[in-house]
């Protein structure tokens, strides 16, 4: 079978396995991911199927719907590649970059894997955690946990550890600085730096605006 018609099997069967996820980790998600991955590669030398397949599946098993279990994004992954014959080493690449992609998983001390190919996937998916896109998955998450829009009272927890950002139950306002706000600085690829520049600017001009409409300034 050709990477062609692999990646197309794979889309079939993302959109399957998400047509009921949570709105800012549904299939329109994983598709704005393989976007922003194909624009990186455009400029960024990789191995594009394995960028491909990694983009498709990334959260094919969000943890955080799953009781915080992330075993079963991976498996789930490895058994569908392993059914469409991809070459083995071509899916542990895919594996792995499935298992450190996450932002929490980044806040481990662990070292993290890495290759060129596990940067692209993951500067595509922080992509879409900033800027008009990453403030509507925001409250859209906030909304879907019942959080609190603002509150004055409740400060951001800045240098949070992986069980202390996991457990947060923090006013969505607050996601801004414990983690958005963060990314820009965080992209691995030079085109991913590029494009969060003007995505972070974009979420600080509407923080500004939120911060005026809620004091009843304008």
């Amino acid at each position: 079978m050709n990477a062609k018609q692999i990646i197309f099997n794979t889309i079939i069967f993302v959109k399957k396995e998400l047509q009921y996820a949570e709105g800012g980790h549904d299939w329109f998600h994983i598709e704005r991911v393989y976007k922003n991955a194909l624009l990186i590669l455009e400029v960024e030398k990789a191995n594009s199927t394995v960028v491909k397949l990694a983009a498709l599946l990334h959260d094919i098993a969000d943890s955080k719907f799953y009781d915080g279990d992330e075993s079963i994004g991976p498996k789930k992954a490895k058994m569908f590649l392993e059914k469409e014959n991809v070459k083995p080493v071509t899916i542990k690449h895919v594996i792995q970059i499935i298992k450190n992609i996450s932002y929490r998983k980044s806040l481990d001390n662990a070292p993290l894997f890495n290759s060129k190919e596990f940067q692209i996937v993951q500067d595509a998916d922080r992509l879409d955690a900033i800027g008009a896109i990453g403030i509507a998955r925001a409250f859209n998450y906030g909304g879907f946990k019942n959080r609190q829009l603002y509150n004055p009272k409740i400060k951001p927890q800045i240098n949070q550890n992986k069980e202390t950002y996991k457990k947060s139950k923090a006013p969505t306002i607050n996601h801004f600085y414990e983690k958005l706000l963060l990314l820009k600085d965080k992209m691995n690829t030079e085109t991913g730096k590029l494009i969060a520049k003007k995505r972070h600017q974009f979420m600080q001009d509407y923080l500004t605006q939120f911060y005026d409409e809620w004091n009843g300034k304008k």
